[in-house]
């Protein structure tokens, strides 16, 4: 018994050292241009290094971290989606899906194409690789763009729209990917088309059915549900109901085999259309900013010290494609339409990767190295902090041009 407590009272002092110093980072960073979530990913990692010498990390640490991860993917996630204005969205759908395929496609098959051929590594990695690069962390950009007072122009609505559609059909391609590659023997296609066209299928209808569900949820209880919860006690009481119902959500999103990450993105479309719910978003930040850093240290542990010196080598190829490859997939379609300085202000905004990116990565990671070896989980890593750190300054420089102002003359 008195060795049972001591467990656990290790852990509670793990997990109080990893609030505590997760917070001190991120004050810290809050003066530079560095974003927390990289200072996060220093964290685990160090916490890794730490652990290798020391052994702090027992049993018990590992599997309460594990599970915190994983709080912390259903925070961001939820937050993606409850940000997101799909109504809105769908209005604009004309006006940017050009864009928007030309960001899957473009930046897909970039990194796809170095993937495979350039680092020489399989369909299925470089599938995985081509998936998360399609992502965009766009909030980086959008603070700037905000303090310059840009946001509300042609191009700053244009940007949130397409980095919108950028996350969404991002995971959803990583629920299809990943319920292909469940089929496979490590990557071997062989005779499984018919396999794999029945599991595609499959898929859809779930998709379907499970997108059915969350519309008829949105549209006929959580109206009335928010409002009984909103009248019936103060702050933060409704936005913590919301909060379990997105759990719930999101269980049975894992449940169904499709993933945590997906439902809890559908939790937040569901409460995105109802401005009452919106609003409440304030009693949410708390539990997200608990939260959402143990996915980023989670990350941080998965980091394998032996592989980082080939990581870093990756991870600096696979860095010039995520920046190529999202400049020349925003370049392609809006030259003609807007000149070539805009299309590249919208492009080089478009270049941070950060939370899903990193959620299709460690779910590949998770399946099995044959999926993601442990070096390319660090090279995406480098290409995480690189992104979110080299996209903001020049963004900033291209702002101060004033080139979004021409558009309103």
């Amino acid at each position: 018994m008195a060795e049972f407590e001591a467990n656990y009272a290790l852990v509670v002092l793990v997990i109080g050292l990893v609030v505590f110093l997760s917070m001190l980072v991120k004050s810290g960073l809050e003066k530079t241009m560095v974003p927390p979530l990289v200072g996060f990913l220093i964290l685990g990692f160090l916490i890794r290094l730490a652990d290798s010498r020391l052994n702090f990390l027992n049993q018990e640490c590992q599997g309460i971290l594990g599970f915190l991860a994983k709080l912390g993917l259903i925070t961001l996630l939820f937050r993606v989606g409850l940000e997101s204005n799909l109504e809105g969205l769908l209005k604009q759908l004309r006006r940017a899906s050009v864009v928007w395929a030309s960001n899957v496609l473009v930046s897909g098959t970039i990194g796809f194409a170095t993937a495979f051929y350039v680092l020489n590594f399989s369909w299925v990695t470089s599938a995985v690789v081509g998936c998360a690069l399609t992502a965009t962390s766009v909030g980086f950009s959008v603070a700037v763009w905000e303090e310059a007072g840009a946001l509300q122009s042609k191009s700053g609505e244009l940007l949130i729209d397409v980095a919108e559609l950028d996350d969404i059909s991002a995971i959803v391609l990583m629920a299809l990917l990943f319920a292909v590659l469940a089929t496979l023997e490590n990557g071997a296609v062989g005779g499984a088309w018919p396999l794999l066209a029945k599991t595609v299928a499959l898929f859809l209808l779930k998709l379907g059915a499970f997108g059915a569900f969350c519309y008829l949820f949105s549209r006929f209880i959580e109206p009335p549900m928010t409002g009984y919860f909103g009248n019936l006690k103060a702050a933060p009481d409704p936005m913590l109901v919301v909060v379990a119902v997105a759990f719930i959500i999101a269980a049975v999103a894992g449940l169904i085999n499709f993933s945590l990450a997906i439902g809890a993105f559908f939790a937040g479309l569901i409460f995105s259309r109802d401005p009452q719910a919106v609003k409440m978003e304030a009693g949410f930040l708390p539990l997200y900013e608990l939260f959402s850093p143990f996915f980023f240290i989670g990350i941080g542990l998965d980091l394998d010290p032996g592989s980082m010196k080939a990581a870093l080598g990756l991870g600096s190829v696979l860095l010039a494609a995520a920046v190529g490859g999202k400049i020349l997939a925003n370049v392609i379609p809006l030259w003609p339409m807007a000149g070539a300085e805009k299309a590249l202000l919208i492009g080089v905004s478009m270049i941070p990767r950060a939370e899903i990116a990193m959620v299709i990565m460690d779910r590949g990671l998770k399946t099995g190295p044959w999926v993601v070896p442990p070096a390319l989980f660090g090279a995406m890593v480098v290409v995480v902090a690189g992104t979110c750190i080299l996209s903001p300054p020049v963004v900033i420089s291209l702002l101060k041009r004033g080139l979004w102002k021409k558009e309103e003359s």
